[in-house]
Parts: C-alpha cells; structure tokens; sequence
C-alpha cells in the first residue's frame, strides 16, 4: 500500500537535484506542484512536461530546468519571465518513447481516489506517461506519487488499456481536494470568420465520417453546426476530447458504428474543457481514454472509415507548407498530435485532413496575410507540403493534394484575402 503523505511531505522527497516527469495539461497533479514550488533548494531538478495547467513557483526557482514538448499560456509566460525553459521537438505519439529514454527518477500524476477494488482512475489524461508511471511503480529505485482528488472525473480505458493505476503500484498517494482547471475561452462567441471557416468545412464531411478535432474556436465551431445540422452516425477518434465532442454525443450525433475498429465509443487520449464536460465524462463509459501511442499512430487512425482530421495553422506558403507551432521563429505552441492525424489521414482516399485558418492577421494595426509568397529565412515548417491535403479559410477551400506546385499557389491565392490575391498570384507563377 503507498504510503499517504500530504503534499509538502511528498515534495520534500524530491533530493535538490533529481528528475522528475509530469503527464501533460489536465493530468499534472495541482497540491502537488504547488508544493513543490514552495522549496527553494534546488540546484538542478529537471522536469519533463508539456502544456503547463497548474499555477506553481515550481518553474520561477533558480536551479529548476523545464523540457516542455508543448507550450501553453503558462510556458510562454514563464518564457517572457525568464524562467529556465526549453522546447524539446516531438509528435504527441512520441511522447512516450522520449519518456522512457528520460526515465526520471519521480513520476507524478493526478487521479480519482481508488475504487473498492483499489483501482485509481487516471481520469482526464492518458498520453504518453502510462507506461512510464508504471515503470516507476515497480522500480525500488525509483518512486510514483500520485495526487487523488474527488473532484476529478473518474473516467475508463478499454480492453487490456485499462485507464488506471492500482494503490500497489503507487509509492506515495496525496490527497487533495483540487479540481481540474476549466481551459480559457472555452467559451466564447465564435466570429463571423470562424463561422464561415467552419462552413466550407462542413462539405467534406459526410454523415458516419470519423472525426478529430483539434484545439480552438474554429474546430469548436465545426462541432457545434454538426450538432445542430441533420447529419449523423459520426465517430470519434481524437487525441483531445473537447467540449464540442460532447456537444455532438448529447444531440445523439455519435454512433461509433462505422469506425474501422473501437466500435461503439468515442477514443481519446485526454480532455480538456469546461467543468460541465469534466461532469459529463464521469463515469461516463461512451468515451475509451487510451495511450496516445494508440490514439495517434496514423495506422490506427487510418484504419478508421472516412477519417476527417480538423486542425488549425498560423500560416501557410504558396507551395503548401504550414507553420503551426512558431511566430517568427519563437517557439509559440507545439507539433502535437497534428502531424500524426494529417499522416494517419493521408492513408486512405476517403479520409481527408483539413488545415483551417483565418486569412489574415493584423499587426500594428496594419492587415496582415496568413497566406505568403514565400517563408523569412529561419522560419520552422511544422507541415511540410506533401503532407498536406485541404486548407480552409473564410474564402474557401483549396485542395493541394495531387495538385502541381503551379496549381497549389493558385489554389492557395483564390481563398486569400483579396488584397493579397494579386501578390501570390505572382509569386505562384513566377
């Protein structure tokens, strides 16, 4: 049985300098970090994570190290702050293997309080980290604390994936009454530039087509209209459980029935959204959160019937390629599991990957546009061009797949705003 500590008493087992994993987003164990925050001894504690969602001084102390595999608000302003952070490149499903070649010596991760059979949900998080909280659980030289907290949903794996850790495995266990965080603007208005994004969308999306939504307002958008729309029998397959995923369940728009497997539920790798989509999950056995090396191997998602992935981008060059993860060089988010659900959709003639992007920005008060001639020297490609399939904006649609690199950037220029059509015309044709 793990030994019951509270937070601070499983902080202070840390040694000042030591490694330590954490499961990304809405799987970090809040008390926790927080705890250990509040230690100012440390001269090289390297922690390995993704996607900050726990306020914490953790990362603000002089002698910690943060390898990040995808940056959120949090990490960008730690970064503005000068906390010691750095961007380690991978693809989501590469999460896991990174990991286990890390091997830190603490692993950490937030879950129910265990059931009567002493099983602890691992509840809105399954990712890359399983495997490496149980390799930490039953090495003695290593150690596995997890955070218990009622207020997280208690939700389940499928087949021999189960979704949770048993109290055996677990070192330390800190109970705590901490509730996941609510992911910003979860709620707001969708624009008029979004609507109509998610219009052009709409037609390549048949009724029982299978689907990943990525992380925004515009996906966010596609899922409602589909809610409200008189199609149906769709699927899921998404590493990112949203708030638009349950909003398609609950208007009886999910049958999970024409997937080329895991019929029957919707598949996932981890949630994050509102407090009514954490309700909604709990307990809810719909939804089957499994290893993100699963969720994302484009084998898998390829084997799915008329897979549809629904991703976002900041910008776009006429030859195809798309920047996603960076601003002028900066690292801005991460890959994700973009790359492995436009891979995994490239599989199949039925199955199409749809990039979707306002067409222009403004900055210092001047338009400017999202679709460009040409790349800046130093600019970090997160697409590259023959991977990509459909781009979206509010102008339309252009599809690049099997296209010249002619008609790419003519393609490409037709739904650009219309100051710049001229422009990369031009440079299309040049």
């Amino acid at each position: 049985m793990p030994e019951q500590l509270s937070a601070e008493q499983a902080a202070a087992r840390l040694e000042a300098a030591d490694t330590l994993g954490i499961p990304l987003g809405p799987g970090q164990p809040p008390a926790f970090l927080r705890a250990l925050g509040e230690r100012e001894d440390w001269t090289d504690l390297q922690v390995y994570g993704a996607l900050l969602a726990v306020g914490t001084e953790l990362f603000s102390r002089s002698g910690v190290h943060y390898l990040s595999g995808f940056y959120g608000p949090l990490e960008r302003a730690l970064l503005a702050s000068g906390a010691d952070i750095e961007f380690t490149p991978a693809d989501f499903r590469r999460f896991g293997p990174l990991l286990e070649r890390q091997a830190p010596r603490v692993m950490t991760t937030v879950a129910t309080p265990p059931d009567a059979d002493g099983w602890c949900s691992l509840s809105l998080h399954a990712g890359g980290t399983i495997g490496e909280l149980r390799r930490a659980g039953a090495d003695p030289g290593r150690v596995l604390i997890v955070e218990t907290s009622q207020a997280y949903p208690r939700t389940f794996g499928l087949g021999e994936n189960r979704h949770a850790l048993h109290v055996d495995e677990i070192d330390v266990m800190v109970e705590s009454t901490d509730a996941p965080i609510e992911l910003p603007g979860g709620d707001a208005p969708p624009t008029d530039v979004d609507d109509a994004i998610a219009r052009h969308a709409l037609e390549f999306i048949a009724a029982g087509a299978t689907l990943q939504v990525g992380i925004g307002s515009i996906p966010n958008r596609i899922a409602t209209l589909l809610a409200e729309g008189d199609g149906g029998g769709y699927g899921i397959h998404s590493e990112m459980f949203t708030d638009g995923c349950m909003h398609l369940h609950r208007a009886g728009k999910i049958s999970n029935d024409r997937k080329g497997q895991y019929h029957g539920v919707s598949v996932t790798t981890f949630a994050f959204g509102s407090n009514e989509l954490y309700a909604w999950l709990d307990g809810n056995a719909d939804v089957a959160f499994l290893p993100v090396d699963i969720v994302n191997s484009p084998e898998v998602i390829g084997a799915n019937d008329d897979m549809i992935s629904i991703n976002g981008a900041l910008a776009i060059d006429v030859h195809g390629q798309v920047v996603a993860d960076t601003i002028n060089g900066k690292q801005f988010s991460g890959i994700g599991g973009a790359e492995d659900f436009v891979a995994g959709a490239g599989l199949e003639l039925s199955d199409r990957s749809l990039i979707c992007l306002p067409s222009t920005f403004s900055k210092d008060g001047q338009l400017q546009s999202r679709i460009v001639p040409s790349f800046a020297a130093g600019t970090v490609v997160t697409t590259p061009r023959h991977h990509v399939d459909v781009i979206v904006t509010e102008y339309g649609v252009a599809e690049l797949e099997g296209r010249t690199v002619l008609q790419r950037g003519e393609a490409l220029a037709a739904i650009a705003h219309p100051k710049f059509r001229d422009e990369l015309l031009a440079a299309a044709r040049s």
